[in-house]
């Protein structure tokens, strides 16, 4: 399969005003999240879509970048306008968040995997949850399948609520998952999926996933033991200076 890789990199941000070129180890963010993308065995091309000046000169200078509107709402339409305007087919499209840098290159290469089912439209990725604190934490999202690992629903709530069981057992008594938010998508469906209103169930969660589950798309969930450190703040620097510390091979 041919595919392309979207980093959706964006400067403004309520809580992190431009992450995407913080230094991390002697590198940016947005040069990790990418040089992790060198690495999968794919054939595949990878770029960097922003709408800033300041990201688009930067990523130049290492690999290929492509800027952007303004306009978007979400980096899953800035990768869908790179499609829509990229050379070459592509049978499946990824879109990695420029602030994974650390993600698996194996991680990627299971979501193309996901694609030789003939159903799967969008695959994506789910962990189990261990703790109690990841389960009735609202940064998290949970996701519940069914038998052939298509995703039913998707919730910053703990699902399914375990009637009759006490709260703090909950991790013990069913697999719950948790999502980790990078998509790839059959790019056949793209174009429908772009023209989509939001529906009520993502106004209620403010989850993206759920506008293509409420209009009938199949989001097959590929299983993972990993999940890199979230870099929402700039406080979230010392949990990744303790991660690079326990894990050197990732500098």
């Amino acid at each position: 399969m041919k595919v392309l890789i979207v980093i959706p990199s964006r400067f403004g941000s309520t809580r992190f005003t431009g992450k995407p070129l913080i230094d991390i180890a002697g590198k940016s963010l947005v040069r990790r999240t990418y040089e992790q993308a060198l690495k999968v065995q794919l054939d595949c091309e990878i770029i960097v879509a922003t709408d800033n000046q300041d990201i688009y000169d930067h990523v130049k200078e290492f690999g290929n970048v492509m800027m952007t509107s303004e306009e978007h709402f979400s980096g899953t339409d800035r990768c869908f306008e790179v499609l829509s305007r990229v050379n070459g087919q592509f049978d499946v499209m990824i879109n990695l968040q420029g602030d994974e840098p650390f993600i698996l290159p194996s991680q990627i290469e299971s979501l193309v995997e996901e694609f030789g089912n003939i159903h799967t439209d969008i695959a994506s990725l789910q962990k189990p949850i261990t703790q109690i604190e990841e389960l009735h934490n609202p940064n998290i999202v949970k996701v519940v399948t069914n038998k052939e690992r298509m995703a039913m629903l998707f919730s910053r709530q703990a699902i399914p609520y375990n009637r009759g069981i006490e709260q703090q057992e909950w991790v013990t008594k069913f697999p719950y998952k948790r999502h980790i938010g990078i998509y790839a998508f059959r790019t056949s469906i793209c174009a429908q999926l772009s023209t989509l209103e939001t529906g009520n169930l993502e106004k209620a969660e403010m989850l993206e996933q759920l506008r293509w589950l409420e209009n009938g798309y199949n989001i097959r969930m590929a299983n993972t033991d990993f999940v890199s450190p979230a870099i929402d703040s700039p406080e979230d620097l010392i949990t990744v200076d303790n991660f690079l510390k326990m894990n050197p091979d990732m500098i």
